[in-house]
This record gives C-alpha cells, sequence and structure tokens, in this order.
C-alpha cells in the first residue's frame, strides 16, 4: 500500500515538474524582455534541480543529491554573468 502511494506521489511530481519546464520553456521563447528570458533560464535550472532530487528519491539512491548545489552554482554564475554583460551593454 505505502509503496503504490509513494509511485502516485513520485509520478505527480513528475508530471507537475513538466508542466513547469514546458511553461518556462515557453516563457523563455516568447518573453517580450530579456528580463523575462533570464527568469525563464533560472526556472528552467530550478525545475532541472527538481528532476533530478525526484528520480533520486524515486531509486532510493542519495548520490545524486550533490548534482543540484553543482547546477545551482552554475545557474547563479551564469545569471550574474548575463547580467552584468547586459548592463555594460545596455549601461
Amino acid at each position: 500500500m505505502e509503496d503504490s502511494v509513494s509511485n502516485t506521489v513520485l509520478i505527480i511530481a513528475f508530471s507537475m515538474l513538466l508542466a513547469a519546464l514546458v511553461l518556462a520553456f515557453a516563457r523563455l521563447l516568447k518573453g517580450p524582455s530579456i528580463n523575462d528570458r533570464i527568469a525563464a533560464m533560472d526556472l528552467i535550472a530550478a525545475v532541472v534541480m527538481g528532476f533530478v532530487l525526484v528520480y533520486s528519491v524515486m531509486i532510493n539512491k542519495s548520490i545524486y543529491f550533490d548534482i543540484p548545489v553543482i547546477i545551482s552554482l552554475i545557474s547563479f554564475i551564469g545569471t550574474v554573468a548575463v547580467s552584468t554583460y547586459l548592463k555594460h551593454r545596455y549601461g
């Protein structure tokens, strides 16, 4: 009984993360401003981190818990770099 409930919760989590990924990707493509696109890239990175964490829980391996930390660091550095570039370019 407990196993089927946890599988159902994991499937729901994957479904919601997939919906968030699709919506964020749509905002990335459509975004009227560059700020919307930067925010969408950050959201996509967060959703990917969620996918990794839910997958790690699903297969019951804690080794994958380090991957979201690395993704968040790379995402933060990328956001700061793009923001700095845009600040210097557009003043």
